[in-house]
């Protein structure tokens, strides 16, 4: 088969249980919960965090029941490009791709910081003075590496790493438990008046953070067997995975520590929260592990969004509205790989446009990259939720009220209410006050209104090509 003519993914070819393990790989559970929750201990609600992961996972649970409904009418590799579009509009649908894109591409940038900053220190402790940059673009040919090749590959090999580290964090979990923390186990963590505490506001701008990924289920409708059951099947599991190991791990360190100690230790020194309470319960090699294994989750997570990225890309590229050529596929993997080669290369042209301002890998490269982010895929998910009440309302014959109604409601102005604090918070979630992290937001609506601009402009020069958007939509789906 000719790949200059190839313009569709490979069908049936991924399940279930493929689609969890690259959305709770891109959720990156052991990044999440080593690095991101003591700052939520320290400045949020402390010991209703865990709390605050069920009231964040209930949020999901609807938009998940929601947006799962379009599953039969537009699933495409779009994701929620193809439910925006379909339902408010082709100018709203492709302005959400290009936020989700941007974010998407923002958030793995970020990653490739995180990851590139822990290597170049590990190397320096043997004497290795290798750049930070230098260890990201090596880990950007290796994500490319296993992008290009078919989606099973990349489920196989998330599927793998997501075990190594869920284990070793479910190992200390039980380690904590049975030693039993210094107030014995109790479950404040999960009262109303715990996790209703000063500062809740805070601790929710950290949890949203960590369901980032969250839209792969929908990325592979094309590629999954059976969508209409295998995406929200998928959906439900990984988001019940996420929301109960994470309520779980942050509990059992409300444990370790005691409610009413637990903020203090994290301000005292987040990076070791958990390292700490590892070396004194597991030892000095799980300890390592645990260290190796934060590496594996950050490429698990890169790769991931790798994937996201190029099947939007591809979508995108399918319908004419950029370059046609990212909607070629590999001859043998059918995969994007023109797309997944662009991504790659967008990847390291930003790597090194922070190589040569001298921005940090941690401060700057992780920490605003990872607050953009939040901001635009937080916005595209308020957009679906919307979308999908609209799409959705008067199909009584399939659906019941609950899922039709009350559902996106719900999860909408529960979506809405976590943007608007994160915008509120935003300092606090970038590390810095900078004015550039403060126009954070109006970057994010510029994408999107650039991206309906294309759209506008392309209903106006060629008509024909915008009113087939649709239709290419449901000959896909």
């Amino acid at each position: 088969m000719n790949d200059m003519a190839t313009a569709s993914l490979q069908k049936d070819s991924t399940g279930a249980g493929h689609i969890v393990f690259f959305v709770i790989a891109a959720a990156a559970p052991l990044t999440a919960v080593v690095g991101a929750t003591p700052a939520a201990f320290a400045f949020g609600n402390g010991a209703g965090l865990p709390g605050t992961f069920i009231v964040a996972g209930l949020i999901y649970l609807l938009f998940g029941a929601s947006f799962t409904m379009m599953t039969r009418m537009c699933g495409s590799a779009g994701g929620f490009y193809g439910y925006i579009g379909h339902s408010l509009g082709w100018a709203t649908g492709v302005g959400g791709a290009f936020l989700a894109i941007v974010a998407y591409t923002a958030i793995q940038t970020a990653i490739y910081g995180l990851f590139s900053y822990f290597v170049a220190a590990k190397l320096m402790l043997i004497g290795l003075d290798v750049p930070w940059w230098g260890v990201a673009i090596a880990c950007v040919g290796l994500v490319h590496w296993c992008g290009a090749r078919d989606i099973a590959f990349s489920g196989r090999l998330l599927g793998v790493l997501m075990l190594g580290e869920v284990l070793v964090l479910l190992a200390l979990d039980i380690a904590i438990l049975a030693h039993t923390g210094r107030e014995g186990l109790e479950f404040s963590s999960f009262t109303p008046g715990a996790v209703g505490a000063s500062g809740i506001g805070i601790s929710l701008v950290f949890v949203i953070a960590s369901y980032v990924g969250f839209e792969a289920t929908t990325i592979f409708s094309e590629e999954a067997r059976d969508p209409a059951r295998t995406i929200p099947r998928a959906t439900y599991i990984a988001v019940l995975f996420i929301t109960l190991f994470y309520a779980l791990s942050t509990w059992a360190m409300v444990q370790f520590h005691g409610a009413a100690h637990i903020g203090d230790a994290a301000r005292a020194n987040p990076g070791e929260l958990y390292f700490a309470a590892s070396r004194l319960l597991l030892g000095g090699w799980p300890t390592l592990a645990m260290e190796t294994l934060l590496l594996t989750s950050l490429f698990a997570s890169q790769l991931a969004f790798h994937n996201t990225i190029t099947r939007y890309l591809f979508a995108l590229a399918r319908d004419g509205l950029i370059f046609k050529a990212f909607a070629r596929t590999h001859p043998r993997f059918r995969s994007p790989h023109v797309a997944s080669m662009a991504q790659s290369l967008s990847a390291i042209v930003l790597i090194l446009i922070f190589a040569v301002i001298g921005a940090d890998p941690y401060a700057i490269v992780f920490s605003w990259m990872s607050a953009f982010a939040t901001i635009g895929i937080l916005a595209v998910q308020c957009l679906v939720a919307v979308a999908v009440l609209r799409a959705c309302s008067h199909n009584s014959a399939e659906f019941s009220f609950g899922r039709r109604i009350l559902a996106p409601i719900l999860s909408g102005v529960g979506l809405a209410l976590c943007l608007l604090l994160v915008i509120a918070n935003l300092p606090l979630l970038a590390g810095s006050d900078s004015l550039i992290v403060r126009t954070f937001p109006i970057i994010s609506l510029g994408v999107g209104v650039m991206g309906a601009m294309l759209a506008l402009r392309l209903r106006r020069l060629r008509p024909d090509r915008y009113a087939s958007l649709a239709r290419s939509l449901e000959t896909i789906s």
